[in-house]
């Protein structure tokens, strides 16, 4: 989330904890997400058309939205899904390794916290 939020150009991403209303509400729509701790993309949210992603799939979508040089990993598609994943998996769960993460939750500045539901 931090990261999107320092390359990002657009500014109209919104940001939304699985455990929030708004995160339970997703996953009541959408039952095969009751398993998932792992970051989920949705297009369309309360809308018919509504899609949701998960794991290197949303981080695909992710990387779509940056534009620029992120744009590449969607490259990735080429990539048979449970390989992604393994790698998805692999970095979600050392993730802390690879950035400076505090040991607290990010608490945004005032100026992003409506961006967050």
């Amino acid at each position: 989330m931090q990261f999107v939020l320092r390359h990002e150009r657009k500014n109209t991403l919104r940001f939304a904890a699985l455990e929030s209303e708004v995160g339970r509400r997703i996953r009541e729509r959408h039952p095969e997400l009751k398993s998932v701790d792992s970051m989920i993309w949705v297009d369309h949210p309360d809308e018919a058309a509504e899609q949701v992603t998960i794991r290197s799939d949303a981080g695909m979508r992710i990387a779509q939205y940056l534009g620029g040089p992120w744009r590449l990993a969607s490259g990735g598609r080429a990539v048979p899904r449970v390989l992604r994943d393994a790698v998805y998996d692999l970095v979600a769960r050392h993730r802390h390794r690879f950035v400076s993460a505090a040991d607290h939750c990010y608490i945004p500045p005032p100026a992003l916290r409506a961006r967050f539901l």
